[in-house]
């Protein structure tokens, strides 16, 4: 099974972009996303590749969802290493 996540593109230079996911900025790569993107748009990310871009709306439902996973999870280690992750980039 892939995971996808969605996250906020800030800047795009080339095929490269500047993209932030509950606050972790990270570079992703672009030459595999199914049309061009600019900052504002949410992307769905996978192995650092932006697949394809996703609608606003789809995206908060999405990372609504992790956090609440995230939050709901205290035992998980999967969450455990994402909250600490975010907590280390100076995520909120």
């Amino acid at each position: 099974m892939c995971l996808g996540v969605p996250g906020r593109v800030i800047e795009v230079s080339g095929f490269s972009a500047s993209v932030d996911f509950w606050g972790v900025k990270r570079q992703v790569r672009l030459e595999t996303v199914d049309e061009p993107v600019q900052p504002g748009d949410y992307v769905l990310i996978h192995v650092g590749f932006a697949i394809r871009r996703i609608p606003k709306e789809q995206a908060e439902e999405t990372l609504a969802l992790y956090d609440e996973l995230i939050q709901a999870e205290e035992q998980d280690l999967m969450a455990g290493d994402i909250r600490t992750e975010m907590d280390a980039a100076g995520g909120e």
